[in-house]
């Protein structure tokens, strides 16, 4: 299912060049076009529409088997699903320990507004209580912690409940896990990480197949302005072409060293979803192909971890993931709810037995303590 759908991407724009086209998207720059008499054309002025945007949201609505409306980041693809669909009395459920600003954005600029705000950690999400929610933002496996949701139980509990069901898709991305597949409204995701893959553009999208659900969200872009740059798009666009690559590279760097943590004295709280001894395995293995780029775990204090990331000859310090170096952070100097040595590591495109090799030699660099 993902090769057709990466040979369809590939080949999409084929049977429609003609002789002379260019091959690669071209970028439309314009902000206006063309239009006396009525505007009964596709195209009137940039806020409503840019054939670079849109041939990006078609591209990626072939692997999310959905409409795309494309966003200049992932919070404002969440932003945009909050505002369009949000209303003054309506309850939100949203994820206790996934990516923080997601409830900062609820808290700051919709709880004044009169709508409530739970929060629910991501393992327990499929069996919390839906009664009376308007709306549940699930983040799985969840940004930092990677624990992960039973997506296709919470899906059957919110329809009962009448509550509209967001999946923030960003770690695992559609070639991963397909949330709209398994009862998801939504899907959304911070393209900025693995879509695009070369940490050089901030884009997001919103992907949902009931065009009454979507409809508001198309509405809102035009209106609020969020529109995402045509550059942007084309380099999104032009990432899309290797993701296929990039992460089956990533998730094998990320599951080989994993294993290898595993054993390594000193190294505690390792999670991976890949991992069969990780408490989330059971649920991921069921609704996930690949597990991801992130493997998260903790040294005995955060002078260690620093110590480790800095020292580290394949590593990148640096906050975000999903691109094709490998990167690294303590993730407690945002605030996380984490040890001070915990750290994320995104896993990139190193060749694996390399990047595994300087990963242990890092650490025994370091001489941790057994614990």
């Amino acid at each position: 299912m993902v090769q057709s759908r990466i040979t369809s991407f590939l080949h999409r724009r084929g049977a429609r060049r003609r002789k002379g086209d260019p091959v690669s998207l071209p970028i439309v720059a314009s902000t206006t076009f063309r239009l006396p008499g009525d505007p009964d054309v596709p195209h009137v002025y940039g806020r409503y529409g840019n054939p670079t945007v849109e041939e990006t949201e078609d591209g990626i609505g072939l692997f999310e088997d959905a409409q795309v409306v494309l966003f200049p980041s992932g919070m404002a693809a969440i932003a945009a699903l909050f505002y369009a669909h949000l209303r003054p009395g309506d309850r939100v459920l949203v994820h206790a320990d996934g990516y923080y600003n997601a409830r900062a954005l609820l808290e700051t600029h919709f709880a004044p507004l009169g709508i409530k705000i739970l929060a629910c950690p991501t393992a327990r999400m499929a069996e919390a209580n839906l009664s009376g929610i308007k709306m549940v933002l699930a983040e799985t496996p969840s940004n930092p912690g990677l624990e992960v949701c039973d997506v296709e139980r919470l899906s059957r509990n919110a329809r009962a409940a009448g509550a509209l069901l967001a999946v923030d898709n960003t770690t695992a991305t559609p070639l991963c896990q397909r949330p709209l597949d398994i009862g998801a409204d939504f899907s959304v995701m911070a393209d900025t990480k693995a879509m695009a893959g070369h940490s050089d553009v901030l884009a997001g999208h919103v992907a949902c197949r009931n065009p009454d659900l979507i409809a508001p969200i198309v509405s809102w872009r035009r209106l609020a302005g969020a529109i995402v740059s045509p550059f942007d798009a084309f380099l999104l666009h032009r990432g899309l072409a290797t993701v296929e690559l990039r992460i089956a590279r990533a998730n094998a760097n990320a599951l080989a060293l994993a294993h290898a943590l595993w054993a390594c004295q000193g190294v505690t709280g390792l999670r991976y979803p890949g991992l069969p001894s990780d408490p989330a395995h059971k649920i991921a293995r069921q609704q996930m192909t690949g597990y991801g780029p992130i493997v998260s775990f903790c040294l005995p204090s955060r002078d260690l971890a620093e110590r480790f990331i800095g020292t580290h000859p394949q590593l990148t310090p640096a906050t975000s993931f999903g691109g094709v170096h490998a990167s690294a952070e303590c993730r407690i100097r945002w605030g996380d709810p984490v040890p001070e040595g915990f750290i994320r590591l995104s896993c990139g495109i190193e060749p694996t037995a390399e990047f595994v090799s300087a990963t242990l030699r890092t650490l025994d660099a370091l001489k941790l303590p057994a614990v």
